[in-house]
């Protein structure tokens, strides 16, 4: 008796396998790893310190715009290099006698130039300026970090 299994047939096999195979790693581990907390391992772990406080704590809104645009001109990069590679093989544009190519051309540099408005406009509102710890304490915040310790570490690193 000879069983054929079709391509779709293999891949379920495939992927009731490879949950079996989890699951049973799963299930060993929960079966032998040992059970013992103590106070210790139920403290909160941060970098190897003691945390200073909750961690409910609020983040300064630079944060949040420095990842926008880090998103933004990333996402720049996605854009451009498909159209960089097929573009500078010229096949396109020798195919429609140079107009796809103008267009092409035309169509990215308006993105660009959103892109640079969008940067202008972060510069101009200070987005891309992160106050120094000499502005911040005279604003009346007072940093975790002596200020002697990063006039240590500045002299330490500006000699070499």
């Amino acid at each position: 008796m000879d069983i054929e299994i079709s391509a779709f047939g293999e891949i379920l096999i495939f992927l009731i396998g490879g949950v079996l195979f989890i699951m049973g790693g799963l299930v060993t581990s929960w079966i032998i790893r040992p059970d013992r907390p103590n106070e210790e391992k139920l403290q909160t772990y941060e970098s190897g310190e003691q945390p200073l406080s909750s961690a409910w704590a609020r983040f300064n809104i630079r944060f949040y715009i420095i990842a926008l645009l880090f998103v933004l001109f990333e996402v720049e990069i996605v854009f451009l290099f498909p159209w960089a590679t097929v573009f500078g093989r010229g096949e396109l544009v020798e195919q429609t006698d140079g107009l796809w190519g103008w267009f092409a051309l035309i169509e990215m540099v308006v993105f660009i130039l959103v892109l640079a408005l969008g940067l202008a406009w972060a510069w101009v509102r200070g987005y891309l300026e992160w106050p120094k710890t000499e502005q911040r304490e005279e604003e009346g915040y007072k940093s975790p970090v002596p200020k002697e310790l990063y006039d240590n570490i500045n002299n330490k690193y500006s000699r070499s």
